[in-house]
């Protein structure tokens, strides 16, 4: 479970929606269960959007939790906690918080961005370490990057094959990020048949992932883009997120066939 459940908890914020209409608003919330290999419970996730004020901003603030539960979670406990803090108008970061409890590896990480000089502040609690980092133009963090995403893609235009591209920091670094659509499909959920849309963000292969191309996500093809469904192919077996429960959406979900 190391280094995945935080994956799944900021890719569940992966929604798209048409160019110039937001998709999201204050309340909205979602709640996820994991499952390892298809049959074995690994945990839950949540997401919530609030909104506040930072520094004289209006923002919305985004809270990410992961853990783990059953019995799993007698071997390997993971308690995550992601926030998000962004412009309401622009979807730019000035916050980001990352703390983090993954079997006894532990981060409690601050960042401050300072868009306007295109620097980031990385406050290492744990260690109490502060280093500045230069980062590309309007650059996003790992939550914030989705709901930038989800507000400003025109997913009708999208054809199979495409790719998006935007710069992203995460700890220490710049990072690309990319994402390809795969096309559509009527996927089977707990709410009922719904039409969603298929991507595959990219990610490092190594220990953990098979392959770049290890992780698809699928989100409904609707005007809020719910996150349904993530799985990743892991070095050993799978991972499997699926949307449980949700409230305070901006538009209707639309169900083709409900359970």
């Amino acid at each position: 479970m190391k280094r995945i459940l935080p994956i799944i908890v900021c890719l569940l914020a992966l929604q798209l929606t048409d160019a110039q209409e937001s998709s999201f608003k204050t309340g909205e919330w979602f709640k996820f269960k994991m499952s390892y290999s298809g049959f074995l419970k690994a945990g839950n996730a949540t997401l919530q959007v609030n909104e506040t004020v930072l520094d004289g901003k209006q923002v919305y603030h985004v809270v990410g939790k992961g853990w783990t539960t059953g019995a799993i979670k007698w071997f390997f406990k993971v308690e995550d906690r992601y926030e998000s803090y962004f412009d309401k108008r622009s979807i730019v970061p000035y916050k980001f918080i990352r703390k983090i409890d993954e079997g006894g590896h532990k981060k409690d990480i601050e960042i401050t961005f300072d868009q306007d000089k295109k620097e980031a502040l990385v406050y290492n609690k744990k260690h109490n370490t502060k280093k500045s980092f230069t980062t590309k133009p309007n650059i996003q963090d790992m939550v914030s990057t989705f709901y930038y995403l989800r507000n400003n893609i025109d997913t009708k235009n999208l054809k199979v094959g495409d790719e998006v591209k935007l710069d992203m920091f995460f700890d220490e670094e710049n990072y690309g990020f990319k994402l390809k659509y795969l096309g559509r499909e009527n996927l089977d959920t707990k709410f009922g048949e719904v039409d969603a849309l298929i991507f595959r963000p990219y990610v490092m292969a190594g220990r953990v992932f098979k392959e770049e191309e290890s992780l698809t996500l699928w989100v409904s093809n609707d005007k809020n883009k719910i996150p349904l469904r993530i799985k990743a192919d892991l070095a050993v077996g799978s991972l499997r997120a699926d949307l449980e429960a949700f409230k305070g959406l901006k538009h209707q979900f639309k169900i083709l066939v409900e359970d």
